[in-house]
């Protein structure tokens, strides 16, 4: 889910509210907190996997030419 609170990180970096959310999905993640492993481990488990993808679009969007007239993906 997105975060929407005042203690949010400014970031104009392109695609940064999917990283943000990726990031603390992936460090919240029982897997990590629990288990102990690294977020690289979970990741090839296949936890959070629909912010991954949602980041890659994002920032495979930002390549894309036709992006000047659609403008980017994600948030």
């Amino acid at each position: 889910m997105p975060k929407y609170y005042e203690e949010k990180e400014d970031d104009n970096k392109a695609c940064a509210g999917l990283r943000e959310d990726f990031k603390s999905c992936l460090l919240q993640h029982d897997c990590v907190v629990k288990e102990g492993k690294k977020p690289s481990e979970c990741l090839k488990e296949g936890h959070c996997k629909g912010l991954q993808v949602s980041f890659f679009e994002c920032k495979r969007s930002m390549l894309d030419t036709r992006s000047r007239f659609r403008g980017r993906k994600g948030y």
